[in-house]
């Protein structure tokens, strides 16, 4: 009998130090805001992972442990059941973070005269990551279609590029915008990076939340190209909300890249796993397939409500769409406001605290950011405060 799991309840975060509460003031000036911005959620961790995390608690001794040898084929068995890619143990490794992962290729394959390409609006760290580590970025925006949404600008990445440009980071699916990177475009993007040298850091962490019957299709696995240049990272973290535990991995096909880079995470002691984080993934590997439809169908009434809500009640804002993931693209910019006129509405007329377009680089201008992934009482408060502002 399928357990069915409450994605309606309220939990208060209070005490937990969570992220997404302890930094508003810090943040956003002011500390009394429904917060739906950082990309957790605010729904229970499943259980099944807390009884496995619990059962350890029950012995008394944290010491040194071993990466369990399971760990590994559960996650390449979950791989091919949800995504149709035949990955081999020995391809991946842990890693602590997906960010920290991106920080530690580049300080591996990218010298300091050499340049990393990244596909803004897009997942901030791309950008501060690099930056942070001294490396020249190269932007290769991304365009809007007429219909809505975004596709690669292949034209102006070919005129962008050249013998300087070691790495493109890919974010797949595509954060904040949703997108669900079709075959053909990831085989263009493929062609194009193996030509010219580049190794693709794709960036997967929300591969196992398509929706509305989208497909995640992995980049490594579209073609023979893509599998000798890739370094591909994922986590169960957003999937089933255990963000705090650190449960990323890498997966390299190629012998060299893997050798490369899997022998200084192991120099480095980076490829070794807390306790807990292999307890936590094989949990939410083998045990998590019914809650996580569940839950992506939540989100999906959730994204439903979203845009009725600003179809009916506020004009002036569009979302767009996600094909994947929690995080719903509000299109601000018909309100012909300047950023911090923007920012000045949801933060102090609406009192909410989301992500501004501008921290995702060129092209988020005049957009917000909205974590959909709460209780639908919490986000229709949220729109309700928001509608009470625009009219």
């Amino acid at each position: 009998m399928t357990t069915t799991y409450d994605f309606d309840k309220i939990v208060d975060r209070t005490g937990s130090g969570d992220l997404k509460h302890s930094v508003l003031k810090q943040r956003y000036g002011r500390d009394d805001l429904l917060p739906l911005w950082v990309a957790d959620m605010d729904f229970e961790t499943p259980p099944f992972v807390i009884d496995a995390l619990r059962d350890r608690l029950s012995h008394p001794i944290f010491g040194y442990t071993v990466t369990p040898r399971e760990l590994f084929s559960t996650i390449a068995q979950w791989i091919w059941d949800h995504h149709q890619w035949k990955v081999e143990p020995q391809w991946l490794t842990y890693i602590p973070g997906v960010v920290k992962g991106i920080g530690m290729a580049i300080n591996v394959f990218v010298k300091a005269d050499e340049k990393v390409i990244i596909q803004p609006p897009v997942y901030h760290p791309f950008r501060l990551t690099p930056e942070g580590n001294g490396r020249q970025m190269v932007l290769n925006p991304l365009k809007e279609k007429e219909e809505g949404g975004y596709e690669m600008d292949f034209d102006q990445l070919e005129s962008v590029v050249d013998e300087k440009c070691r790495m493109l980071i890919l974010c797949n699916p595509h954060n904040p915008a949703g997108i669900c990177w079709d075959r053909e475009t990831l085989r263009r993007l493929a062609r194009f990076c193996h030509q010219h040298d580049i190794i693709v850091v794709s960036d997967e962490i929300h591969s196992d939340m398509a929706l509305f019957g989208n497909k995640h299709i992995s980049f490594a696995s579209v073609s023979e190209e893509a599998a000798e240049i890739s370094i591909t990272f994922g986590a169960p973290s957003k999937t089933f909300n255990m963000a705090g535990i650190v449960s990323s991995y890498a997966i390299v096909p190629d012998r060299k890249l893997r050798k490369r880079f899997y022998g200084w995470l192991e120099a480095n002691e980076l490829n070794e796993p807390t306790v807990f984080s292999p307890i936590a993934t094989m949990a939410a590997y083998r045990e998590g397939e019914a809650w996580r439809r569940q839950m992506l169908s939540y989100v999906e009434s959730n994204v439903l409500f979203v845009e009725d809500y600003f179809r009916n009640h506020i004009k002036g804002i569009t979302p767009l769409r996600p094909q994947a993931s929690f995080l719903v693209w509000l299109d601000c910019r018909q309100l012909a406001l300047s950023h911090e006129q923007l920012v000045d509405l949801f933060v102090n007329k609406a009192h909410l605290a989301l992500n501004d377009g501008e921290m995702f680089g060129t092209g988020g201008e005049g957009f917000m950011r909205m974590n959909v992934g709460t209780p639908r009482k919490l986000l229709e408060k949220a729109l309700s405060q928001l509608r009470s502002c625009v009219g």
